[in-house]
């Protein structure tokens, strides 16, 4: 919350100043905004354009002591310490590094699987949290780092993973780069950029309501302040790229929600969408109980006069009737997301009205 705040003082500072004209046509800005949006839908959706010299004969892995912990009800369960081994999309724990030529405790295909982080800088809590697809809901279980070195390289493969990628994927490098600046963001400067007393913070306009509920208004400003430190020296397109980027590792980023009924159940519940899964979620947590992955999807449409949804997926067949919007706007957008992801790179590909039209307006 401070981070975002922070770069939205920052690229409000910025805009009250002279920008540099990057060319003399003015048109390099653009251009490198354009190639950064690339690179960050590139980073999203996990796409390969290429390995990395030297990974052609061997396939990248990490090894590491990590701590462990797989949370259950009504149990109190803390981290234990393991070696675990990651390679391709798979992660491995063995009981210590000699035991690492034997069969693991624990292994699991991160493929289709949620990862978040769980991270607390100044307390130096560096956590991922991932929930394991299973017939029977989402199994969690949290890793443990040590350290922001270690962390930011084990995050970026279990995100790569996630998305059926390994850390051969040119995107690997990439993405622990963008964990590394995001972390740097958000820890604690030594020394404010702009004491207080220079700077006329509203902070009502920066945090929500909610924040300003728990901090008085003079505290809220000198809490922006204090991590405005990170960022100061940021231009105003390098602010505008970094808050970007921060929005986008939000773990409900491009998320749209929309209460149902699930077939043969009068409860309502909760369901995500978003541009590769849906995911049902708990109302009373927010926690995800359940993810199905589009490209495990084999078709889906929509019984216009029943205004339910059925979606054939390969383990299961999904079927439920929105009750916060029409059925045709859950249609609309798992149409729309597909035919996002059927989409090449190319700048000049020719737009497929018929195929859009078909994917989002009528049964597939």
């Amino acid at each position: 919350m401070l981070m975002f705040a922070a770069l939205q003082f920052q690229i409000q500072l910025q805009s009250n100043l002279p920008q540099p004209d990057l060319s003399p046509s003015g048109t390099q800005e653009t251009d490198d905004i354009d190639a950064a949006l690339n690179d960050l839908q590139m980073s999203l959706e996990g796409h390969t354009f290429g390995r990395r010299p030297g990974d052609i004969t061997s396939i990248p892995e990490l090894q590491d002591y990590l701590r462990f912990m797989k949370p259950k009800k009504y149990t109190m369960k803390s981290f234990k310490t393991y070696w675990f081994v990651f390679r391709d999309t798979t992660i491995c724990m063995y009981k210590n590094r000699d035991s690492a030529n034997s069969a693991p405790l624990w292994n699991a295909n991160l493929k289709g699987c949620e990862v978040n982080p769980d991270v607390h800088i100044s307390g130096k809590k560096y956590g991922i949290k991932i929930m394991l697809p299973s017939p029977e809901g989402m199994n969690e279980v949290w890793l443990r780092c040590e350290n922001e070195q270690q962390y930011v390289k084990w995050m970026a493969a279990c995100k790569l993973a996630s998305k059926g990628k390994t850390m051969a994927d040119s995107t690997y490098d990439a993405e622990v780069s963008s964990l590394s600046a995001f972390m740097s963001m958000q820890t604690p400067s030594p020394a404010l950029a702009i004491h207080s007393s220079q700077a006329d913070i509203q902070p009502e306009l920066f945090v929500a309501r909610r924040f300003l509920k728990k901090f008085k208004s003079q505290r809220m400003a000198q809490r922006i302040l204090e991590a405005h430190a990170n960022v100061s020296e940021l231009s105003l397109y390098d602010a505008k790229m970094s808050y970007i980027r921060a929005w986008q590792a939000l773990p409900e980023f491009g998320v749209t929600y929309f209460t149902v009924n699930f077939r043969g159940s009068r409860k309502e519940e909760l369901i995500g969408i978003a541009y590769n899964r849906l995911v049902r979620v708990n109302t009373s947590n927010g926690n995800v109980l359940k993810t199905w992955r589009f490209n495990t999807m084999k078709a889906w449409n929509v019984n216009w006069e029943t205004k339910h949804v059925i979606i054939n997926f390969e383990e299961e067949d999904v079927v439920f009737y929105c009750t916060s919007a029409d059925c045709k706007v859950i249609h609309e957008f798992i149409g729309g997301y597909i035919f996002c992801s059927m989409r090449s790179k190319d700048s000049s590909q020719t737009l497929n009205e018929e195929m859009f039209h078909k994917l989002t307006g009528g049964c597939a």
